[in-house]
C-alpha cells in the first residue's frame, strides 16, 4: 500500500480465475496473448490502490440488496471486488456473461 493508497488482496477464488482465464487464452491462443491480457487485468487490479470507489455496484447483486461489492470492466471481464476501510478484496474475475445471482451464492455470501 503507498502512503495514501489501498492495499489490494486478490483472494484465492479470484487467484484461481485469473489462472483458468490466463490457461484458456494460451490453450485457445498463444503465450504470448495470454500473458498480455493476464498483465492487463492485473494493472487494472492495481489500480484501485488509487480511487476503489469510482465503479459501481453490479446490478444483479444490488437488486438482492446486497451492496457491499463493486464491479470494473475490462472487456470482456468483471473484476467484483469490495471495499473494507483501506483495503480492497477482488473476490473474482469472470466472463462478462456469466450469472452473477449464481456466483453469489457460490462465492460471495458463504
Amino acid at each position: 500500500m503507498n502512503s495514501n493508497g489501498y492495499k489490494v488482496n486478490i483472494t484465492k477464488s479470484a487467484k484461481y480465475d485469473l489462472f483458468e482465464i490466463y490457461k484458456h487464452v494460451y490453450f485457445n491462443d498463444c503465450e504470448e496473448s495470454a500473458n498480455k491480457l493476464y498483465s492487463k487485468l492485473v494493472d487494472k487490479i492495481k489500480s484501485f490502490r488509487n480511487f476503489p470507489n469510482r465503479e459501481h455496484i453490479p446490478p444483479e447483486l444490488k437488486f438482492l440488496g446486497i451492496e457491499d461489492f463493486l464491479e470494473i470492466y475490462k472487456k470482456p471481464f468483471r473484476i467484483i471486488y469490495q471495499i473494507i476501510g483501506k483495503e480492497v478484496f477482488v473476490h473474482c474475475v469472470l466472463e462478462g456473461r456469466r450469472d452473477m445471482q449464481q456466483l453469489s451464492h457460490e462465492r460471495l455470501i458463504r
